[in-house]
């Protein structure tokens, strides 16, 4: 049998071994950059868990704790039964935007930081695949931190009982395994467009000018279908004007997973969930290489 013949210029006695493809190099090379922030996340889990639990455990103790015990409780006044609403309608706004602030705090401030003076970005890009997928890996990880932010808020739910005030949830778990990683992946997907768009020093101008417009016009203390009487001339101007919100599908989708009230039809929220996540991504994916090749 005829002995197989080396390429000229392998050495004697050394097989040539085949060389990775380009995909399969890109893939590790994503996995490992997925790996590493997770890693640096299970090293700070304490400051990621007390980071996620502070706003989500202040607003369910001021609101469902110390307004009903000092006699000022939200709920148009109509007592405990009202104030439980209030609590139900509260809780999948607590998870909705959990999901937004951990996805803008996972990949937003550490890109603008990274984008910064130091430009530690470069030690990422040098990863042997293309530009965009180091883009992702951010995305991903982030996404993967946005999950574990909403498994951590469920639990404030037990908070609301001690207070006499019982949020009422009805969980619809296909709703809930599908719409979470989507609206994680929306939101990481929104923190990497301000994390290419804002430099360091403007950081507070995207705390003041988008984040907080975000949380009070995104459904966190009121269902959507309630804004129908904010209206003028006959046209419900709120309720149209916040569907330009992104943190909108997301409360009202979590309202339709976790509660019996009324929201959003679901037809409507994974679409836009999904428009936006596009949207976000090929907007952030253009910003990081034009930042990068700068």
């Amino acid at each position: 049998m005829r002995a197989r013949s080396e390429p000229a210029g392998t050495p004697a006695g050394i097989s040539r071994t085949p060389t990775r493809s380009t995909f399969a190099a890109s893939r590790f090379a994503l996995a490992a950059l997925i790996l590493r922030d997770l890693t640096v996340l299970r090293k700070h889990i304490a400051e990621f868990i007390v980071r996620t639990l502070i706003q989500p455990f202040l607003l369910v103790f001021v609101f469902l704790y110390v307004f009903p015990t000092i006699g000022q409780g939200v709920g148009a006044g109509h007592g405990r039964v009202a104030e439980s609403a209030f609590a139900t309608v509260l809780v999948a706004g607590v998870v909705g935007i959990s999901i937004m602030f951990q996805g803008i705090q996972a990949v937003a401030l550490p890109m603008s930081t990274e984008f910064g003076y130091t430009r530690e970005i470069e030690d990422r890009v040098q990863a042997p695949c293309p530009i965009w997928l180091v883009a992702m890996a951010k995305v991903f990880s982030g996404s993967v931190q946005g999950i574990l932010a909403a498994l951590i808020v469920f639990p404030i739910a037990a908070v609301i009982h001690a207070a006499g005030v019982s949020a009422h949830l009805h969980v619809h778990w296909l709703v809930v395994l599908t719409l979470i990683p989507l609206a994680c992946l929306a939101m990481t997907s929104l923190g990497l467009v301000l994390g290419t768009s804002f430099e360091p020093r403007n950081i507070g101008l995207m705390w003041g000018f988008v984040v907080l417009p975000l949380t009070f016009l995104g459904g966190t203390y009121y269902q959507w279908t309630k804004l129908a009487p904010v209206q003028v001339a006959g046209i419900h101007w709120l309720q149209i004007l916040v569907l330009i919100n992104p943190l909108i599908y997301v409360t009202e989708g979590m309202r339709a997973g976790l509660t019996s009230f009324s929201h959003l039809h679901l037809y409507i929220v994974y679409p836009v969930l999904l428009a936006f996540c596009a949207a976000f991504l090929w907007l952030g994916l253009r910003n990081f290489r034009r930042r990068v090749l700068v």
